[in-house]
């Protein structure tokens, strides 16, 4: 148990730290290469801080003994923890949504500098290799919580992606003359951000499932019963 969570609590950290740092990078170069786009994903990288402080809380409570209060234990505070992360991806997912369409809607156009192109590019391979990490680890110890954040990570990467066209998009459209490109990211963005409330959607529903101890319905469990039944010594279900 110890080592389940000094592995959980350190995958945390990392992620507190490295998102931190994206952030902040992804922030400075936003303003200095007039990028619209890598500014919002700094934003995107700054809940991710927030989403890992949720888990290292949750994993925290979780490792506490049983009390007359928790005869059960603390276990559940990791799906709670599950459920805050789903709700910030969600979150996430409708402010790109909603930045995405004003874009189209006033037809705004960006003159970005290439090197946005080069943060992007390390930020997309920092942010895959954290996720990587985190949902190896999180299936490895059993842990909802860091697999949610790993999820988080990867949706921040894909982020990224969307910002790495956008850029690369507006800088060819500036080069050739091409107008129509520019607006290729805010559509773009529109799909990403129904993938990451989506996402979000989904993790949170399982949390809940688990929180509530949802049982499965009879077509689920059938599957089961066929399988019991078949174990010479048992007569019924």
């Amino acid at each position: 148990m110890d080592q389940r969570y000094s592995k959980a609590q350190f995958a945390s950290i990392l992620g507190i730290i490295a998102n931190l740092l994206l952030a902040i990078i992804k922030g400075v170069a936003g303003v200095l290469t007039n990028s619209k786009a890598l500014i919002a994903d700094a934003f995107h990288s700054a809940s991710d801080v927030v989403s890992s402080f949720a888990v290292l809380i949750g994993i925290r409570a979780a490792r506490k003994p049983p009390d007359p209060e928790h005869p059960y234990g603390h276990g559940k505070a990791e799906n709670i923890a599950t459920l805050i992360v789903s709700i910030l991806l969600i979150i996430v997912g409708f402010e790109i949504l909603l930045d995405s369409v004003q874009s189209i809607w006033d037809r705004t156009t960006q003159q970005t500098s290439i090197y946005a192109l080069y943060v992007v590019i390390f930020s997309i391979i920092a942010k895959e290799a954290l996720f990587q990490y985190k949902y190896r680890l999180g299936n490895k110890i059993n842990s909802p919580a860091i697999i949610a954040d790993a999820w988080h990570h990867r949706s921040d990467a894909l982020s990224s992606v969307i910002a790495l066209a956008g850029i690369g998009l507006s800088i060819l459209g500036r080069e050739y003359q091409i107008t129509f490109l520019q607006y290729f990211d805010p559509v773009a963005g529109t799909l990403i951000a129904v993938l990451v409330m989506w996402m979000g959607f989904k993790l949170g529903k399982d949390a809940v499932n688990v929180t509530l101890e949802t049982v499965l319905d009879d077509d689920d469990t059938e599957h089961f019963f066929e399988c019991v039944l078949k174990v010479d010594g048992v007569k019924t279900r």
